[in-house]
């Protein structure tokens, strides 16, 4: 049986921030509030939680979900590196809605899914997401609706589509606006050599942070827009999907 506890209300909240971290500890999923739509989230470090989040969502390996995290260092210890640019979107969007894709470090035990050697990351804004996150670490956090539908922007509207698949509800009001991140693919500025070129940053879906944003930061290194005659079969990837927090 699962439980909604409305974070608004101060007793709640601390018995629902109880709830899921011990909701975490046994790898099940929890539905948290961030500041684009309501994610539902699973200990990114345990496989059997991960492939319970895809199953509550009717999703395959081949569509892994985002990491989200409660602090700007913890990238340099998800990603194999961290380039410049990059550092520059961070400080720039984080906490916020951009989702950052760079090569996964080697090093590190997990399995998200068919991410091909991946991980997309984000920190989000708003206090209910980040006070869990600094308890549990890194959580797979993909949005809360059934795959397909439109993404839940209220506790009862992922309770409706995901319902007792989820232990725990944290509900915190109607989402902010609604709009899921963006979500930009920066693998290509991580350099394989010494003869390597330099990359671009290539927006893979548009969402709450926009395009002319993006630019500013990022000038140049910023991919310039499709305009519907590139083929686009080479540059499949696994983080190209709607439905992500």
């Amino acid at each position: 049986m699962s439980t909604i506890f409305d974070c608004s209300d101060e007793s709640q909240l601390l018995a629902g921030m109880r709830n899921a971290r011990q909701a975490i500890g046994r790898g099940d999923l929890i539905v948290i509030p961030t500041d684009t739509v309501y994610g539902v989230a699973a200990d990114a470090f345990s496989p059997a939680a991960v492939q319970k989040l895809l199953d509550a969502k009717g999703r395959g390996r081949d569509q892994p979900p985002p990491v989200l995290i409660g602090t700007k260092e913890t990238l340099a210890a998800l990603a194999e590196s961290v380039p410049e640019p990059v550092e520059r979107l961070v400080e720039a969007f984080w906490p916020g809605g951009l989702t950052i894709v760079l090569p996964a470090q080697p090093s590190l035990v997990w399995d998200l899914g068919e991410t091909l050697g991946t991980v997309a990351v984000r920190m989000p804004e708003g206090r209910v997401a980040l006070e869990l996150l600094a308890e549990t670490g890194p959580l797979a956090v993909s949005s809360a609706n059934l795959t397909g539908e439109s993404a839940a922007i209220s506790a009862d509207d992922a309770e409706r589509m995901l319902g007792d698949s989820v232990a725990v509800y944290l509900a915190d009001g109607l989402s902010k606006d609604g709009i899921a991140s963006t979500i930009v693919d920066a693998t290509s500025l991580v350099r394989r050599g010494a003869d390597s070129e330099q990359g671009v940053v290539r927006i893979l879906r548009d969402g709450a942070v926009t395009r002319e944003q993006l630019h500013e930061v990022l000038g140049d290194l910023l991919e310039p827009e499709d305009d519907g005659t590139e083929d686009h079969a080479e540059h499949e990837h696994p983080q190209e999907q709607d439905g992500d927090s």
